[in-house]
């Protein structure tokens, strides 16, 4: 009797998995139930639930789960909101695996789940209290192994290399039954601030040329350009709006695969009172540089998602310019503790923000499946092909 229960529950549990995948079982609910030899986790069983995110607000018991804008931008529903309304690729369909206080936000896509992540994403973490255990963290591993197991390889990105709940969740998956595969994914950049030094100290530790570039032209901007910093909804906002789309348009930098995500998140960031959207104008009102900076005001933390310049005003270094600008006014006005450039290592960057957040990936597979097993292989060969590269 108990082997043929058990035989129920697993033929279940993969009618479940190949439902959700399938597309046809978004709402499904069902318990934890640990695999053999995790005696451990036994004892933690978790409700679990696997919902759809609406592509508009958030109903409130979902809101509920993620931190405000002024603690933690990325895993707030103002950027996830604004990500499913505007930067999901077609024919994807985001999720919640929601197991007990713990949920993790995933894509569904040509068949393939992954972290809810997109090429704006600078951080992707699931989301939990800030008392949730590492046993709640394995448990929620361990649910998501229930919904991976069987089925082509999955793939979580943009953590951050230090994240407490990582080696947790990475338990939970392999007690599971899924194999987990971290991965060097990109990085950070960051600046941590002394608030005693000001504005002045942290130019002065910012190299030479730097340093000789803002002083020129600072002076030269002084007489031939203004600062136009917009922090509220409303006209003005809408006026900044367009002359940051006119500056993109003349910009070195390719096009944007959703054009719209920028200025919705300046919008409703601006509703949040995060955003500190600059604007350089000459003398004759013609942008020629914009950025927006988001603000943590519980963190101190001030983040630069996008900033461009007129390609055709590059002699007069409109760009560093602005930042400037807008970093002396961060520090001084806002006294924010950290600068983050985010994602990506342009030399730009380092001229700013000394310092490195490494961001990993996690390649989660089940060996039983075809094409996990594959994805295994092809992980381990690259590894391989990297040693030999190397020397090492």
């Amino acid at each position: 009797m108990n082997a043929l229960l058990s035989r129920q529950r697993q033929d279940r549990d993969r009618a479940a998995v190949a439902g959700w995948v399938a597309g046809g079982q978004s709402g499904l609910r069902r318990e934890l139930l640990p695999k053999a030899g995790t005696r451990s986790l036994a004892p933690m069983r978790l409700a679990q639930e696997l919902v759809p995110l609406p592509p508009s607000r958030f109903p409130g018991e979902l809101r509920s789960a993620f931190s405000p804008p002024q603690r933690d931008v990325w895993a707030s529903a103002l950027w996830y909101e604004t990500t499913l309304a505007h930067a999901l690729p077609a024919g994807s369909e985001a999720l919640a695996l929601r197991a007990g206080r713990c949920t993790v936000l995933l894509l569904r896509h040509g068949g393939r789940v992954s972290a809810l992540a997109t090429p704006y994403t600078q951080a992707w973490r699931p989301l939990g209290p800030e008392d949730v255990t590492q046993a709640e963290w394995t448990a929620a591993g361990l649910a998501l192994a229930g919904l991976l197991r069987f089925r082509p390889p999955a793939r979580l990105e943009a953590i951050e290399s230090d994240a407490a709940w990582l080696a947790p969740l990475l338990s939970g998956l392999e007690a599971g039954g899924m194999v987990a595969r971290c991965f060097a994914h990109t990085l950070r950049r960051i600046a941590p601030l002394d608030l005693a030094a000001g504005w002045s100290g942290y130019l002065a530790e910012r190299p030479s040329p730097l340093r000789n570039t803002i002083s020129r032209r600072l002076k030269a901007a002084a007489r031939t350009a203004r600062l136009e910093l917009i922090r509220h909804s409303g006209p003005e906002l809408e006026r900044g709006l367009s002359a940051f789309r006119a500056v993109r348009a003349r910009s070195w930098k390719p096009e944007e695969p959703f054009p719209e995500f920028d200025p919705a998140l300046i919008r409703a960031a601006a509703e949040a009172g995060v955003v500190r959207l600059g604007v350089l104008r000459e003398a004759d009102d013609t942008p020629i540089a914009a950025q927006y900076w988001l603000v943590e005001s519980e963190t101190g933390r001030a983040l630069v998602p996008k900033l461009f310049h007129d390609e055709a005003k590059r002699a007069s270094s409109p760009g560093t310019v602005l930042t400037a600008l807008m970093v002396r006014h961060l520090i001084e006005e806002d006294r924010v503790r950290m600068l983050d450039f985010g994602r990506g290592d342009d030399a730009y960057k380092a001229l700013w923000a000394p310092d490195r957040v490494p961001l990993v990936g996690v390649l989660l597979a089940d060996p039983r499946h075809p094409l996990g097993a594959a994805a295994l292989a092809c992980h381990a060969l690259g590894r391989l092909l990297r040693r030999l590269r190397d020397g090492s």
